[in-house]
């Protein structure tokens, strides 16, 4: 099994962040929100970083940093809305570095997430979703066993537009029976 590829971020790399997102701006425009100019400095990454942790603490995130061979930042990954109760689902959202593309590095940070929300995090579900023109990430998913199960009309803002999504979704099928943490039955 390859070792894994993310580790929880932390402040520390709210410089490193920028620095990649800055070299990475034009490569992810038009898979991203429009972001203003501060999001590329490490005072707006620095921001960013504090929201994630404060919906860390409240269990309802886990924020990622995506690792190089050589274990520098490639990107980010983050197990979004995390509900408890009987949905017990999340979703995943993630870029990668254009310099850090084609060597498997999304796949296996994909994966990282799959097996931390499946194991630790007792989830059944996991959803993400994709432009339909966004062939490389549909790649992921399809290689970590996602399936596509619809499409969200007008589902995000992304570069400055309404666009389309396909849905995509994994199952905890070895987990069939798990059950809602006693202190997590509410929704």
């Amino acid at each position: 099994m390859r070792p894994p590829v993310t580790r929880l971020v932390t402040l520390d790399d709210a410089e490193e962040l920028a620095v990649c997102l800055r070299r990475n701006r034009t490569f992810l425009d038009p898979w991203e929100p429009a972001r203003p100019d501060s999001w590329f400095t490490a005072s707006g990454q620095r921001a960013v970083l504090a929201e994630c942790f404060e919906l860390h603490a409240r269990g309802v995130m886990v924020p990622l940093a995506v690792l190089d061979e050589d274990g520098r930042l490639a990107g980010r990954l983050s197990v979004n809305n995390v509900v408890r109760g009987a949905f017990l689902s999340a979703s995943l959202g993630y870029w990668v570095a254009q310099e850090a593309g084609g060597r498997g590095l999304a796949t296996a940070a994909v994966a990282d997430a799959v097996r931390l929300a499946f194991g630790e995090l007792g989830l059944h579900r996991l959803e993400a979703c994709t432009l339909f023109h966004n062939a490389a990430s549909q790649r992921v998913l399809r290689r970590n066993g996602f399936t596509p199960f619809g499409v969200a009309p007008r589902y995000l803002r992304i570069a400055g537009r309404w666009q389309d999504h396909l849905l995509f979704h994994l199952l905890n099928e070895e987990n069939e029976e798990t059950e809602a943490p006693p202190d997590a039955a509410g929704a």
